[in-house]
């Protein structure tokens, strides 16, 4: 058979099989098709309905309230930053810090027994500037007498003065002076007293952290003396015993414990850490 020939045969049973579909089939797959290709997808992309609790913002009304709602929102996600800077938090958990460290007892109260003592301790210094802030700021705004930024502006202003109470306490101007003059890049003439209203609140943050560390390590170095003397003291015996091989932190350690215990440590230093806060006027 030739080549001519077997392409006439194949030619010849495609016409053939061509034939054999009938009208029905190819409307039957042709529907098949279309289904297919018009199906639904899985799914729609859900999005939550935020109308209950954002009012939607077609009027000047309600856009403030939208972004009043936002503001407050990111003031809330500020607040730990807050609660660090522009208190007394700072102070009260470096000296818990240094004491456990006098203390050589490793990591004896547990970090988050520090942190916990030391953030409620600050919710009660802090209890009458919260008062404050409430009475002039919170209860106003909440009532519908006051703008928010008004309310914000009153809340800072109560701030600013506990921070000016705390570095004036700690007789630590020199840092405020510091901080405006690199604000304002230019130095404070010599014999001009800085007003508090004339110090932004960029330059009196800054100002008042340097001033709380220093307080914080004053305070430590006065509690790590007492416990640094008995190292000194049971090193010193060891020593002259011969005992080099034996650490002294482990003869040392009961006795440091002892006179803590003794001593009522834990409420002389809440008590000091406390008295240490000037009282807002």
């Amino acid at each position: 058979m030739t080549r001519t020939a077997k392409l006439k045969i194949a030619l010849g049973v495609f016409a053939m099989v061509a034939l054999l579909v009938t009208p029905d089939a190819a409307a039957q797959v042709s529907s098949t098709t279309t289904t297919v290709a018009t199906a639904p997808d899985a799914g729609p992309l859900f999005i939550p309905d935020l109308s209950r609790f954002v009012p939607a913002a077609n009027s000047r009304e309600s856009l403030s309230a939208s972004l009043q709602i936002v503001a407050a929102m990111t003031l809330l996600t500020l607040a730990p930053s807050i609660v660090l800077m522009m208190t007394c938090f700072v102070r009260i958990v470096i000296v818990l810090s240094l004491l456990r460290q006098a203390l050589g007892t490793q990591q004896l109260p547990p970090s988050q027994v520090i942190t916990g003592l030391s953030i409620f301790l600050t919710l009660l210094v802090m209890a009458p500037t919260g008062e404050r802030i409430r009475a002039a700021a919170i209860d106003p705004y909440l009532t519908g007498g006051m703008p928010q930024m008004q309310a914000v502006g009153a809340a800072g202003d109560i701030l600013r003065d506990f921070m000016f109470d705390q570095i004036e306490a700690a007789d630590n101007a020199d840092d405020v002076y510091l901080m405006y003059e690199y604000a304002k890049q230019k130095p404070v003439p010599d014999g001009v007293d800085l007003k508090r209203s004339d110090v932004p609140l960029t330059a009196l943050i800054p100002a008042f952290m340097l001033s709380e560390l220093k307080a914080a390590f004053v305070m430590g170095f006065r509690i790590y003396l007492p416990f640094l003397v008995i190292d000194m003291v049971i090193a010193t015996i060891l020593v002259s015993m011969g005992m080099m091989m034996l650490p002294p932190v482990l003869i040392s350690l009961p006795f440091k414990l002892l006179l803590f215990v003794l001593a009522d440590g834990w409420h002389l230093v809440a008590g000091s850490l406390m008295a240490s806060v000037a009282v807002p006027n």
